[in-house]
């Protein structure tokens, strides 16, 4: 038993270069100090699926300020103006080496207690979890980084694998470990307490397993169609996560350890997107009024209405559409998520309030200046009852006279729902699968619903979870645009106009006016030319569905596709790490206006330049922010 420590502590320092064998946590024994016949291999699978909760140090560097930025759920510059940090992306790449350390110690356990005839009538079953599990975590680390090992965990440095070779592994081992599941073993008393996402509820680990195989195969659609075809029908033959009870969740805790909540620290705002506002305004043709009570319905403004123009203090150097104009109420038709995600500024009652930081009262002051180059008051807005979204990049001069903009009060922001450690973070949820099968169907691959079944399933799981089903017909029926011209109805494939007016006022002046409002030329996603067909619904429910839990799925969906939209960042001033983006080219995207990936860590550069060689080899491109894996777009 001493040789299995000593072997991961080995392979861990071969592929996290700097981490070593950390103590593992208490859970019932300290298996580091265990003899060879108390150490159970559940303890390893607790102490991974634990620790890839992330706690608060990773989680507000990979999970906040790298997923949650480039899958555009909130607002910020960082990574998605090509800003990469060493120092965090080595923490994530050393914890999710010690994650994938203890998973595959669970299996080194389980095989050598084979061997010495010690065992238990689940130790197959844990096996074949074990493997599961760590297939979503080498799934995690490679849409990170790209090229990765795959037998990383052998008492040697370990070879790096292209991304084709690891995805084509990890298929194997989903069809593998879950066809030798067992869901007729009956479990004994107090082994659930070691699983805390399923409880070793095999037959959910079936379906987990299952569904996992539909998104890693749908991740190969456009680069390896017939692979992605086959493993994708395969899978689907079989049961699938298609039930709320199904869902693969772990309860958070308030504190500061591996369950605290992914978005608890006080100090992220965590701003509404853009991306998610022009997503959302439109999106189902639901009156605000009929979400809203009555006291802000004076608040509902007209729906060909787009707000006050302050041409001097918001960037129009972005195609975000509605890129220069300050909404001083509430849209007249919103996704009605929406208004449950985030909070209405200065809605201090709403159970969706956060008044996070709690050290300040910035979250409950809604007030707030538009200056000119002296720092004298151009104009003072109060943001109560308004909803509005901006463009992340470098604003310049526009930036620094603008106090409303990215300010905490004054902007919709994340409901303390997600932010209060009480809730169960999801890693998979029925309405993925069902959105999946819907690609699948439009595709013409062979699945067991039709494709707007399997559409309409995925937005009715979702509306649930958000307790607004009530909305649910009148939003299925719906054939109103959104902000970027795509609809919700499934037989409404009419595509929008080039542009269409809307009524404004100039902020400075009052005065009327009509604005020409261009629905926005996706260009990575078929030139541009394409706005409301069925895979765009689809990722576009997909995207809000996802929200707020499955950032890097809405990634890796962008890169993979195109989709949704994403508006480009501001330049007002030329952003240092993203050249390519200037002012003469921001009404079109392109690939490299988005970042692909994280840069490896210095450390594997500096101890294993042979093995950093070899990643970077198969990457197909520089270790560069902006260069895309292998199955996303190119």
């Amino acid at each position: 038993m001493k040789n299995i420590f000593k072997k991961s502590g080995l392979a861990l320092t071969a592929v996290a270069m700097l981490a070593s064998c950390s103590d593992f946590e208490e859970i019932n024994k300290d298996p580091n100090a265990a003899s060879a016949d108390q150490v159970q291999i559940e303890y390893f699978i607790n102490k991974s699926i634990i620790g890839a909760q992330q706690d608060p140090n990773i989680a507000e560097r990979s999970f906040v300020l790298y997923w949650k930025t480039t899958g555009h759920q909130m607002l910020r510059t960082g990574i998605s103006g090509g800003t990469a940090d060493d120092g965090w992306s080595s923490e994530y790449y050393n914890y999710s080496s010690n994650w994938l350390n203890a998973a595959n110690t669970a299996i080194e356990v389980a095989q050598e207690k084979q061997a010495k005839g010690d065992v238990k009538v689940y130790s197959q079953n844990l096996i074949q979890i074990a493997r599961i599990w760590r297939v979503y975590l080498m799934s995690e680390l490679s849409d990170n980084f790209g090229p990765i090992a795959i037998e990383a965990f052998q008492g040697t440095n370990p070879q790096f694998n292209t991304v084709k070779d690891v995805y084509y592994f990890l298929l194997a081992e989903l069809k593998d470990a879950s066809t030798k599941l067992d869901v007729a073993v009956v479990n004994p008393s107090g082994l659930s307490a070691g699983d805390p996402a399923y409880g070793y509820d095999y037959s959910k680990w079936k379906k987990y397993a299952n569904s996992m195989r539909l998104r890693l195969a749908m991740r190969l659609s456009e680069v390896d169609p017939a692979k992605a075809k086959a493993e994708f029908e395969d899978a689907a033959a079989g049961v699938l996560l298609k039930e709320v009870d199904d869902t693969f969740k772990v309860q958070e805790r308030p504190g500061w350890d591996d369950l605290s909540g992914v978005m608890s620290r006080e100090w992220n705002e965590q701003i509404m997107s853009a991306t998610l506002n022009n997503l959302y305004i439109g999106l189902g043709g639901i009156n605000s009024t009929d979400q809203l009570a009555s006291s802000f319905h004076a608040s509902v403004k007209p729906a060909n209405y787009i707000g006050l123009k302050f041409a001097n203090h918001f960037s129009m150097k972005t195609n975000e559409p509605g890129a220069g104009y300050w909404l001083d109420g509430l849209p007249n038709k919103i996704d009605p998520r929406a208004y449950k995600t985030f909070n209405i500024p200065g809605d201090f009652t709403s159970p969706v309030f956060s008044g996070y930081p709690s050290w300040d009262n910035s979250s409950k002051t809604t007030s707030r200046d538009l200056l000119d180059g002296t720092g004298a008051v151009v104009k003072t807005i109060d943001a109560k009852n308004t909803w509005n979204a901006f463009a992340a990049g470098d604003w310049g001069t526009l930036g620094s006279t603008n106090q409303v903009r990215s300010f905490n009060g004054t902007m919709p922001r994340m409901s303390q729902q997600f932010r209060g450690s009480t809730s169960q973070r999801i890693f998979f949820a029925p309405w993925e699968t069902y959105f999946l099968l819907a690609e699948a169907a439009v595709k013409g691959w062979a699945v067991p619903m039709t494709g707007k079944d399997a559409y309409e399933e995925g937005i009715k799981s979702n509306f649930a979870y958000w307790g607004v089903s009530s909305h649910l017909g009148a939003y299925l029926a719906s054939s109103d645009y959104n902000r970027t011209g795509t609809s919700v109805s499934w037989t409404h494939t009419t595509e929008p106009p080039a542009s269409h007016t809307m009524d404004y006022k100039d902020g400075y002046t009052n005065a009327a006016g009509v604005a020409t409002i261009l629905y926005p030329n996706n260009t990575i996603y078929k030139n541009g030319t394409v706005k409301n067909d069925l895979l765009t619904k689809i990722i576009t429910q997909k995207f809000i569905s996802q929200m707020p839990w499955l950032p890097l799925e809405a990634w890796s969906d962008h890169r993979r596709l195109g989709l949704p939209f994403f508006e480009n960042p501001a330049v007002e001033v030329p952003l240092p790490n993203m050249p390519v983006l200037t002012s003469g080219n921001f009404m079109s995207n392109q690939v490299k206006f988005f970042p692909q990936r994280l840069k490896y860590p210095s450390g594997l550069r500096n101890s294993n330049a042979a093995g950093y060689a070899q990643a970077v080899g198969f990457l197909g491109g520089a270790d560069d922010v902006f260069t895309p894996l292998w199955w996303a777009k190119k």
